[in-house]
This record gives C-alpha cells, structure tokens and sequence, in this order.
C-alpha cells in the first residue's frame, strides 16, 4: 500500500503588475525556491504549501499580457502552460479587480486551454476604494469555473482561494473565434493546439487568426464587464492620479527621483557604518582566536590568513548591500520604479534608446546579469543590443564594496559637509557617473549600429501601495545570501589559491630571506614584506606592473585586478588576503592596513587620493566580471557582441584612470 503524499501542480498566471507574486508569497511563505525554466535564463520561482493532506507545488510563471507572446519572458509562461513534460493541473488566472477589462483578455485565452481553471479577483481592496462593485456569482456563471475575491497583501481570501483551487473544474465556456479559425486552420483543431502551432508551423496564419481572435474577445469582455461590473459614470481622482502629477512632472519628477538617490545613498553610509564596524571587529578577534588555539602551521596559515581573511573582505559589507536591496525592494514594491522609468523615457530616446532600456538600466543597479536577461522585453534589434553593450556601465551593488573601501580609505576623519554625509555624495556621484557614460556610450552606438525598424514603448503603471513588508524583506535576505554564496564560493576559491601563491616561493627563497633578516636583524614586517614580493604572487604582480603603474596601482593592486575579473568585490577579499600575509599578529583591519601601507621606496603612503580615485574610476567603467559578459554571449548568440563590450569598457576604464592619477599626483 503507497504511502506517498498526493500532490496537485499550480501555476500563477496573470498580466504584469496583477499582484501575482504578491499573493505567491502570501500562499507559500518561506516555503520557496528559485531556478531557471529549462534552456532560459529566466528565473523560475516554485514553492507549496499543504491543505487537506494534500501537497500544492506552485510555480509562479512570469508576467504575460497574452498567450501569442511578444517576449522571451511570455514565451516561458505560454510554453509552460502548454508543456507535457511539467503538466499543470490548475491555471490561477490572477486579475486585477480596477483593470478588469485589460486583464480579461488573457483569462479568456487561458480558460479556453480547457484546463482545471481558477479566477482571482486580486486588490479587491483598491475595487472597493473606487466604488467598483463586481458581481462575482455572474463572473462564474458566464466564466464557469470559481471565481474567488482575494487581498493579497493583507491575505484575506487565501482560505476561501485554497478551497477554490482543490475544487477547480474544466470550464464548458469557448470565447475563442470558431468560425474564423474554420477558415484559417484544421476544424479539428484545439485551441490548445492553435496555440501551439505558433512556436511550429502555420505562423503567418496565427497572425491573421490572432487578429480576428482578439477581436472577437474584446467583444464578449465587452458584454462581461456590462453584465458582470458596475462602476461610476466618473471616476474620482484617485491618490494614484494625484501622485502622478508630481512624480511623473517634467520638472519635479527629475527632481524628486535624484533626491530619493541621494537619500538613498546618504542612508547606505549612514545606518551601515555601526554593523560593518562590529563585523570587523569580529573577524579580527575570530582570526586572532583561531590564530592562538589552533597548533602553528600551514592549516593554521591557511585558515587565518587565506580563508578567514578573505571571507572578512565580503562579509563586511553585507550591510550595505541589504540596504541597497531594501531601498529597491521599497521602490519597486510601491510603484514608483515604474514611474522613474516613465520620466526617464524621454532622456533614453534622446540617447537612441528604447524606454524599455530603462527598467534593465535601474536594475542594474542591482546586478548587470539579470538585467542583461531582461532586454528579452525589448523588441528593436538594435536597441536591445545598445541596452545589452551599455548597462554593465551602471554602477552594480558587486562594485559597492570597492566603492565603499577606497571612499573610507580617502576620507578618514572627514565625516560629513553639514548634515550630508561625505562618503555617501561621492558614492552617488559614482553612480551618476557610471549612468552618464551609459548614456553616452548609447549615443556613439546610434550612429555606428543601423536599423530600419521601428521601436515603440508602452508601460501600464501600477497603483501606488503601502510596501508589503513580508515580501520586501524575502527579497532582502534572498538577494544578501546569493550575493554571499555566490561571490562566497568564488572568494573562496581564490583566497584559498592567493594564501599558496602569498605563502610559497620558488627555489627556497623564503629560507633564503629568513637566513639574511637574522644576519641583518631585519625587523619583522619588513621580512613579511620581502617574503610577499618574493612570493609566486610577488612574480605575477611584478610581471604585470609596467603595464599598470602609469594608473598609479602597484603589483598588489594588479593581483587583485586580476583575481576580480572574476567578479568585481573579490577585490576587497583579495587585498585582504594579501594584506593578511604582512600582519602576522591579524589586529588591525584591511582598511587600517591600506591606510598605513606605505611605499618601500619612498615611505610615502601607497594609498594616495590619485591612487584611491583611479581606483574608483576603473572600476566606474571597466567589464570585471566573467558573468556579464557570458551572459552578454548567452542573449546575443555571438561572441562578437562580448568582445566589444570587453574592449570598449576596459580601454575606457584605463584611458579614464590614466588621466585621473596624472591629473591629481
């Protein structure tokens, strides 16, 4: 006798901005995943919950307008829904409740796939604020499936949801054009099969029976929201449309949005300073504890002074980045992200970019490789390939470490002009910067790209809405622990392989060294010194220092650059693993020791303003990171675009960096 737990496949299906992954979060709670949808970098969200002893698995398709796709990101939902292989056993088709009439379109198709089927009235709440009454027993009648009214954000109705979807029916009701697909396509085909056929064969008469369908809908929604929806003759101004007025003014809305950045900004430096202090307070006593109590040798060395020392490099600046994250989170949660890239519309086109460059543009603010894998919206060829070359040049949370290491470094002691924090003008001037030379870079490739096709931009905004705390807060600690493993795993991996090349030299030279520091009574840091440049480290960054000292970075300075092409903040566990080698008592922390760090040569300090602000430049715009530019690969299905994009980028971050240092020395 099986004992095995049965279990039912869902997926959420809705238009964008319809509260999808709202009520997703609401129905599985932390109980969540994310992959990728099989051959597509698209991220793929699943998770479950139980009732009535049954296992509900739910997957949470992205965002479509309907099911003839005009993206990658609806092609997924649409072949998901129509997959074998994955069979899904309830359609939740989430609607907006105020937007009925737009979000129909896509219930009616999904419904006529003539699978088990669920209608979720979602922001009920905002029906009822505009005195929109709907008639939800005539919904399922004329629908025939169950209809169910749903909150998600406050949760009420996801009990009354779950009894919905154990309860869910094939719907008898066809809102499809029969007599016109009797013309175009076999008679015996399904609609299911129509659908289909898109991705196969028959494409040009798709088209035409996708026309004459659409039509022939929007009159039977036409008739439904008659029958089924009453609203008054004139709607109130609404909070949304007051708000407008001033977010989306041509004056005020530039206004406000580069103050939200500073704020933000002001904030990272602000609110993060105290946790990043007491984590390098505790990395430092970790490393000396670990130091005293393990027994001295290489596994002692290893540990301290490879792993610990480069994982105290990220680590550090976890504050930040979730700080970083929860101001997006807040941003996008509200509905003001759509209206900065509404407002920022009109400056990309004036740069030959697409307005949908803007929403991959902000996010890359986040990360440049989902941002990259969000162009799929843009339809233009060549403003899609624009977006692509030029988004990796907004500044990417991976660079805040750096950033926020080489700005302490130079402004010790200098807290703050007035109110405004130092450290957090210049670390928006950076991302100013970054933004700046996108836009420009965009501008040269108008003129060297050419295309004859059109590109258009259309956005729906949402409704402005208090932040959903719950879902701000997953996102936060969901984008800090990829950052953590993901950059961990690599930092790692690196520490571990920079502690040998720092700790080992060829032909016995460290013994070589200890024998003439006993003769000469040579003091211990500066053996550590000797022993470091003698070291397999030493030999590489001496290698490669001729081609950088014009930017006034050092060997040092050069093994990072290298180790961080990986990804840009292994910069930070790099020199801390490098730095860790010439402190053997591990009491100061990495910011200590580079301001300390002074020239052999000359006793001047390394870290000059010139070197720090070089620095900083650099990184503004060199291409650092391998996942970019495969991913840059991934989407164009051409080595050629990666190329460009990694000549382009590094030459300007040296030609930059060179004229800075010698500008400032």
């Amino acid at each position: 006798m099986s004992s095995k737990v049965p279990h039912i496949s869902i997926a959420l299906i809705g238009n964008p901005n319809s509260g999808k992954s709202t009520l997703f979060n609401s129905l599985t709670g932390l109980n969540q995943k994310t992959g990728n949808y099989a051959g597509v970098t698209v991220d793929k969200h699943y998770g479950s919950y139980k009732f009535k002893g049954v296992d509900y698995k739910i997957t949470d398709l992205p965002g479509t307008y309907s099911l003839y796709p005009k993206s990658i990101d609806e092609e997924v939902a649409c072949k998901a829904l129509l997959s074998e292989k994955d069979s899904i056993d309830v359609a939740v088709i989430v609607l907006d409740s105020s937007n009925l009439k737009r979000h129909l379109l896509l219930a009616t198709q999904v419904i006529d796939l003539k699978k088990r089927c669920v209608l979720v009235l979602n922001m009920i709440d905002e029906a009822e604020k505009n005195k929109i009454v709907i008639y939800k027993e005539d919904l399922e009648k004329l629908f025939d499936v169950p209809v169910v009214q749903v909150n998600s954000r406050s949760k009420k109705g996801l009990n009354d949801l779950r009894e919905a979807i154990a309860a869910a029916k094939v719907s008898d009701t066809i809102f499809y054009d029969f007599e016109k697909q009797k013309q175009l396509l076999p008679s015996n085909d399904s609609y299911q099969r129509i659908i289909d056929s898109q991705f196969q064969e028959n494409k040009s008469k798709i088209k035409e029976f996708e026309l004459a369908d659409n039509i022939h809908r929007f009159a039977k929604i036409k008739y439904i929201i008659a029958k089924c929806v009453k609203q008054p003759e004139q709607l109130n101004k609404s909070i949304t449309q007051k708000l407008d007025a001033f977010f989306t003014h041509k004056f005020f809305g530039f206004g406000f949005f580069f103050l939200i950045l500073f704020i933000i900004f002001q904030f990272i430096f602000y609110l993060a300073e105290y946790p990043m202090t007491w984590i390098e307070e505790g990395f430092a006593q970790l490393m000396t504890v670990t130091a005293d109590t393990l027994p001295k040798g290489r596994l002692n060395d290893l540990i301290v002074n490879g792993i610990l020392a480069g994982l105290s490099g990220i680590v550090v600046f976890v504050p930040q980045i979730a700080l970083l994250f929860f101001f997006i989170a807040i941003l996008e949660d509200t509905g003001y992200m759509a209206r900065a890239s509404f407002i920022l519309d009109k400056v990309m086109r004036r740069f030959g970019l697409n307005g949908k460059s803007v929403i991959p543009m902000i996010s890359s603010v986040a990360c440049a490789v989902p941002s990259i894998m969000s162009t799929r919206t843009i339809t233009n060829w060549k403003d899609r390939i624009i977006t692509i070359l030029v988004t990796p040049l907004i500044s990417c949370s991976a660079r805040l470490p750096v950033y926020t290491l080489l700005i302490s470094i130079m402004f010790v002691g200098k807290k703050s002009i007035g109110i405004f924090n130092y450290q957090g003008m210049v670390l928006m001037g950076l991302y100013i910067l970054g933004f700046s030379a996108a836009l420009l870079a965009a501008l040269v490739l108008k003129y060297v790209l050419k295309t004859t096709e059109k590109s258009f931009f259309i956005m729906e905004l949402p409704v402005y809405r208090k932040p959903q705390w719950q879902t701000v807060i997953m996102l936060v600690f969901g984008k800090v622990k990829v950052f953590l493993f993901d950059a961990g795993k690599i930092i790692l991996a690196i520490s571990i392989v920079l502690w040998f090349l720092t700790s080992h030299a060829p032909n016995n030279d460290f013994e070589k060294l200890e024998k003439i520091a006993i003769l000469n009574n040579t003091s211990g840091q500066n053996l550590n010194s000797q022993k470091l440049e003698a070291s397999y480290a030493g030999i590489l960054g001496k290698k490669i220092e001729p081609v950088i000292k014009p930017l006034g970075f050092d060997w040092k300075i050069g093994i990072a650059l290298i180790t961080s092409f990986a990804a840009r903040e292994v910069f930070v566990g790099t020199m801390a693993t490098i730095y860790s080698s010439g402190d053997s008592d591990n009491t100061e922390t990495l910011r200590e020791k580079l301001v300390a760090e002074k020239n052999f040569e000359t006793h001047e300090p390394v870290y000059t303003k010139a070197v720090c602000w070089s620095l900083l430049i650099f990184y503004v715009f060199a291409m650092q990171c391998m996942s970019t530019l495969a991913t840059t690969y991934r989407e164009t299905k051409h080595w050629k675009w990666p190329a460009i994009q990694l000549v382009f980028m590094t030459g300007l971050a040296y030609l930059s960096s060179f004229l800075v240092y010698n500008f400032l020395s």
